[in-house]
């Protein structure tokens, strides 16, 4: 009887939820609560999943009903991660790029070989970068463009997006690109692109369709979608926004198909924390 009545209130409390475009999909577990990453490996139906800085330095393996499957613990300091992607050979790459102060010297790239997510525990290869156009630490306010919550993988590079924490400029975004592999390296600026202005337009994850013909980015007040881009200038292609009427902290997107994304959100201020799908 407890149980009916549990789920009874649940049906009603998400029943009674306006989450907009987006189809509501389940709430994830408390040990996500602050989800920052999440992405499908290729030919899989496991979403990986991972926090930001401050909790635990764990993969975690979780179904569209948001039950956890499996745990991972990487044997790498959680500085800041931000972002999730993967390669076609099924390797996932942590983004430890967070870098809210824009002082941070140690941004990293954590390569964790596929073998390892069948493990307990997974070691794994370090990319470490800096920004060409960074050479104050911190920069002046007017220059605070080095912060990054958003990369993914592309025919053997990574392709970073800044977070701009510049007033009136929140909506900036750099593209930088650093090859997939251990190293450490001056990333190269590819683009640029400005999306609105206020602080809820910075961007938060990004991802690449399977057929390499869309990209996504991500806000809490948009999700701009990039095609008919030539190599890897993708912010200077076409570019259709759509306008999120259901607003909380969206932190990590990823594409499940070639037409359809999975999105998460951190819980925060009594809302969020959940998984949700939106057809494009």
């Amino acid at each position: 009887m407890k149980k009916a009545v549990s789920l009874f209130s649940l049906f009603l409390l998400f029943g009674c939820q306006n989450f907009g475009q987006l189809k509501f999909l389940t709430d994830l577990p408390k040990s996500l609560k602050e989800v920052s990453g999440t992405e499908i490996i290729n030919n899989s139906d496991v979403i990986w999943m991972l926090n930001d800085g401050g909790n635990e330095p764990k993969l975690y393996a979780v179904s569209n009903k948001g039950k956890i499957s499996k745990e991972i613990y990487v044997k790498a300091k959680n500085r800041d991660w931000e972002d999730l992607t993967s390669d076609a050979k099924g390797n996932l790459y942590i983004g430890d790029f967070g870098n809210n102060l824009n002082k941070r010297k140690n941004l990293t790239i954590l390569k964790v070989d596929k073998r390892y997510l069948y493990q307990k525990n997974a070691e794994v290869e370090k990319i470490v970068f800096e920004y060409p156009d960074q050479n104050k630490f911190p920069p002046k306010k007017k220059h605070l463009l080095f912060d990054a919550e958003s990369f993914f993988y592309f025919n053997d590079y990574l392709y970073i997006f800044t977070k701009s924490r510049v007033k009136n400029k929140y909506g900036k975004t750099s593209l930088y690109k650093i090859p997939a592999q251990k190293g450490k390296y001056t990333a190269k600026l590819i683009d640029e692109y400005e999306n609105c202005k206020d602080v809820e337009c910075w961007i938060t994850s990004a991802d690449i369709s399977p057929d390499g013909k869309k990209i996504v980015l991500l806000s809490q007040k948009n999700i701009l979608i990039f095609t008919d881009f030539k190599n890897d200038k993708f912010l200077s292609g076409s570019v259709k926004k759509i306008v999120l009427t259901h607003r909380s902290q969206k932190e990590g997107i990823c594409f499940k198909d070639n037409n359809t994304l999975l999105i998460t959100d951190e819980y925060a201020h009594g809302k969020g924390g959940n998984l949700y799908e939106l057809n494009i």
